[in-house]
């Protein structure tokens, strides 16, 4: 017993690192015994560390005979690094769909086993695209803004001296006037697609209710009747460093998109945005993971995001509604992500949520 307990508390010290991570590991040897299991896979099971050591992993998997198979090829080399999917067993709760990787260490013996659950690789998964889309389309509307940009000044010069010559001419001066007209109306979408770009992110302490309440002023402003807002704040939620005009820009875009998609319901008095404020722990985005971090819902009533454009929401000029200048949402994303943060979206009829995730302090 002695020098089991012996055998842990050096483990402790060794793998220590692991408690670190969301995502559920275990260090076992290469009979399948385990010699360390993190917080995660703690919590995953039901049972403390103390209770597993040298208990064999594959009693806790539902097909412990690939599991023992793996271990058996990592053990003779045969592989480095073994990937399936299974399900983990759970005390008093049903088994949990994971994705198992097996991988040897550094330390003779031992193997690493991390298990992701596989809504958790989904929704990673789902971050990397986001992330990596944003980036594509902040590098598509920089160039195509600045390629717009250069030949309309053009077209629009040329039109007001045509129109200086044509001053006598009324029936003429109209063209030209379109013209001007609409020329002015693509340069301001033009300065609306490079306006994350021209100025760094004015950092100073931000509080998210102050953020909230006035997003939600101006949206009660605009839609006086019909419309309800609801705040549901976590109060205890502390301030962390931020631009508060580009947060406020960012949820007035997410509220305004909702306002929009409950027309209807506005019109029949019973639409409802709500605001909702949580605090996350030990939680993972865009491949990194924070202790803390913001998690506030602009959740509205309304018909919810067609299905045929979900997966481009947040793609520059994709828009849900006529007249719409798809803008709003890609600039809400890219002001997070000023900020270290991300915009997910969860829709359906009757329920769409929109979560902004930020680091806090």
């Amino acid at each position: 017993m002695e020098a089991r307990r012996s055998r842990s508390a050096g483990a402790d010290k060794r793998f220590a690192a692991l408690d670190l991570l969301a995502t559920l590991v275990a260090v076992v040897d290469d009979r399948g015994h385990v010699r360390y299991a993190n917080h995660a896979l703690e919590d995953a099971i039901g049972l403390s560390r103390r209770n597993l050591a040298d208990v064999s992993l594959t009693e806790w998997v539902t097909q412990p005979e690939l599991l023992q198979s793996a271990l058996d090829g990592a053990r003779g080399h045969e592989y480095a690094v073994i990937r399936y999917d299974t399900h983990l067993k759970r005390l008093l709760r049903e088994p949990l769909p994971v994705h198992l990787v097996l991988a040897s260490t550094e330390w003779p013996d031992h193997r690493v086993v991390e298990m992701l659950p596989l809504e958790q690789q989904t929704r990673q998964e789902r971050e990397e695209r986001l992330l990596e889309q944003a980036q594509a389309n902040k590098e598509l509307i920089r160039n195509l803004a600045h390629e717009i940009k250069n030949p309309l000044g053009g077209i629009r010069g040329a039109a007001q001296l045509l129109q200086m010559e044509l001053a006598e001419r009324d029936d003429l001066v109209e063209y030209t006037e379109v013209i001007v007209h609409e020329a002015d109306r693509l340069q301001s979408l033009v300065d609306r697609l490079l306006a994350p770009h021209r100025r760094a992110p004015v950092m100073a302490d931000v509080n998210i209710h102050e953020v909230c309440e006035r997003v939600r002023a101006i949206i009660l402003a605009e839609f006086p009747r019909g419309l309800r807002v609801v705040r549901d704040y976590d109060t205890s939620i502390p301030e962390f460093r931020g631009d508060r005009e580009l947060l406020i820009q960012a949820v007035l875009n997410l509220a305004h998109n909702a306002a929009h998609a409950l027309k209807e319901r506005i019109a029949a008095g019973d639409a409802c945005i709500t605001f909702r404020s949580r605090v996350q722990r030990q939680v993972t985005f865009g491949k990194r993971r924070f202790r803390l971090a913001l998690e506030l819902h602009v959740i509205d009533n309304g018909p919810g995001v067609p299905e045929e454009i979900k997966d481009r929401i947040f793609y520059p000029l994709v828009s849900g509604r006529d007249g719409g200048s798809g803008l709003g949402l890609t600039l809400a994303q890219t002001f997070v992500q000023q900020h270290q943060g991300l915009i997910e979206c969860d829709s359906r009829p009757g329920h769409t949520d929109f979560k902004i995730l930020i680091p806090l302090p």
